[in-house]
């Protein structure tokens, strides 16, 4: 067999793998609550885990359930998947290619377990960190080719008839004629409104849904949530857990329900190799985790799973600066994401501009230690936040190329997963990783597999070795197998 053959038959026998039959006498859950933590590995639960004992609290509920499997994640052609197929294959039980969502490898149009729960009479709740037409929580309800079809990824939002959408809001991009996604009257929501929605603007009208509301799409935003370490108490943004909590109040009926809760921000964080800012927006999944676990205690028919799309960034527990010490508490020192220190140094720079002065180093200095926790000076023997002579210099140096750069008057990239010009933010967050014992791999997705853990009727099915596919397999079954 020769190399061009033997990658899809790769493919192909790990697709064949099959989902263990239900058996007659088992349990059959009536709602199944899953948790997806987008580029949520092991690395990423156990460095939240870690860092969480370490600040006096306890492990992390996801890590405590009882049963857990460990979960292959390869797309229908290659060994790294993006989040578009894994959610696919996580919804709909079948591999497909990188960028498709609810569509297999050719195209064809694929149920989602979300689908199957509403043809069953169940409500259905999908609720997202991140843009609701993201690619996670467009495997759930859309069939598109392309992921980058948010405009007909909205529509098919709306058309799919489920109870609950929460979250970010619908991705302000465009169609495929190149005509905005809505107008100044919002025509992609205002298509939903048509389909029976009611748009949410406020967290206090948000918390103060009761069930029998209707149809519900949120729109406290029209792009993502902020991570969780830059939110504020007084956000019009609820919390992934407030969402969550909501959720399964206004889902449950006597037909049972099935919500999908995406942790997307965890995705975004790792593709900046932020840990401190990944780290904690695995806590807020966990914090949501822990709502589903409290509900679960008064109904004990309810299957709660919990699994990630992928791994991002190549985490590891283990830097060679630190030898074989990590300092997760550490992590405390960091404020703000890189992206929020970023754009507090531009507008320091834009402030110097207008006042027809230079930016000088010293004008950023208090803000590298409010963001990050580092002292320019001080014994570094009794405080390890006090950086070295050759950290500083690291930090000066990518100073003056950012100031060099925005002199230039350039555009830095707005992608998450690119190679940013101006490095300042990024040279920070490196020798807070270092400082930490974190080390990373990669700006990218990685093929690690990822881990899987469930309590409640059926969770014995996420044990060993499973394929993400089995997820929605086993998921389906609860319905179909009799």
């Amino acid at each position: 067999m020769n190399s061009k053959t033997l990658l899809p038959a790769l493919f192909a026998a790990i697709a064949a793998v099959a989902t263990p039959p239900l058996q007659a006498d088992a349990a059959v859950p009536k709602n199944v609550i899953l948790f997806i933590g987008d580029g949520m590995s092991v690395p990423q639960r156990m460095t939240a885990d870690e860092f969480s004992r370490k600040a006096g609290g306890s492990s992390l509920a996801m890590n405590a359930l009882p049963f857990s499997a460990v979960t292959r994640t390869c797309s229908a052609d290659s060994l790294v998947t993006d989040s578009a197929a894994a959610a696919t294959a996580i919804a709909c039980g079948k591999k497909t290619k990188n960028h498709s969502v609810g569509v297999d490898a050719k195209g064809k149009r694929l149920v989602s377990c979300a689908e199957a729960a509403r043809d069953a009479g169940k409500k259905v709740g999908i609720a997202s960190t991140v843009t609701i037409t993201h690619a996670t929580p467009a495997g759930f309800y859309a069939h598109r080719p392309n992921r980058s079809s948010t405009y007909e990824i909205a529509i098919d939002l709306a058309d799919s008839g489920f109870d609950f959408f929460a979250g970010g809001g619908l991705d302000r991009k465009y169609k495929n004629d190149d005509s905005p996604l809505w107008d100044d009257h919002g025509h992609a929501y205002h298509y939903a409104e048509s389909k029976g929605y009611t748009l949410v603007r406020k967290r206090a009208d948000f918390l103060a849904l009761k069930p029998g509301c209707g149809k519900i799409l949120t729109r406290f935003r029209d792009d993502a949530l902020p991570p969780s370490i830059d939110a504020r108490p007084d956000s019009n943004e609820p919390t992934i857990a407030e969402i969550t909590a909501k959720a399964i109040e206004l889902l449950d009926c006597p037909q049972g329900f099935f919500l999908m809760v995406e942790g997307g921000r965890i995705d975004w964080a790792g593709h900046a190799n932020d840990a401190a800012t990944n780290l904690r927006d695995v806590l807020a999944l966990d914090e949501a985790v822990k709502v589903a676990l409290a509900w679960q205690d008064a109904h004990p028919e309810t299957l709660v799973i919990v699994t990630g799309d992928h791994e991002t960034g190549g985490m590891s527990m283990g830097f060679a600066g630190t030898g074989y010490a990590l300092y997760m508490d550490r992590l405390a020192n960091q404020t703000m994401s890189v992206d929020r220190f970023d754009g507090k140094f531009s507008g320091l720079y834009e402030k110097c501009r207008k006042e027809k002065r230079r930016l000088e180093f010293d004008d950023v200095r208090d803000l590298i230690t409010e963001a990050f926790g580092f002292k320019f000076q001080g014994d570094r023997a009794l405080d390890p936040m006090v950086l070295s002579n050759d950290e500083k210099e690291e930090i000066l140096a990518a100073f003056r190329n950012d100031v060099r750069f925005m002199d230039g008057d350039n555009e830095d990239s707005d992608k998450y997963d690119e190679a940013k010009k101006k490095i300042l933010a990024s040279t920070c967050r490196t020798i807070m990783s270092h400082k930490c014992g974190i080390g990373w791999s990669s700006g990218a997705h990685t093929a690690m597999p990822v881990l899987t853990t469930a309590k409640g009727p059926g969770a014995e099915r996420f044990s060993g070795f499973m394929e993400n596919t089995d997820i929605s397999k086993t998921i389906k079954s609860f319905w179909t197998e009799k």
